[in-house]
């Protein structure tokens, strides 16, 4: 899947993340991810491993990993 622009000025990407099981997980992904230069909004869904990231501009997947490996899981790639 390809980021798709939501607003003028916004990109949404759906991240597929492995090893989320609870609010847990998904707070850490979340927090990590949020830390990224541009991300205005991510959810993280334990139960189905997705993350979508609104961000200012597309993202780096290279930086999506390495936030999502700090909190501990694994970026599968895009959903």
């Amino acid at each position: 899947m390809t980021a798709q622009t939501d607003t003028p000025g916004s990109v949404t990407a759906v991240y597929q993340v492995t090893g989320m099981s609870c609010g847990h997980c998904e707070g850490s992904v979340s927090s990590e991810i949020s830390e990224l230069a541009g991300v205005t909004s991510v959810r993280a869904v334990a139960a189905t491993g997705v993350v979508t990231v609104v961000s200012e501009a597309p993202l780096d997947e290279d930086a999506v990993r390495a936030a999502v490996d700090e909190a501990g899981f694994e970026l599968a790639g895009r959903a």
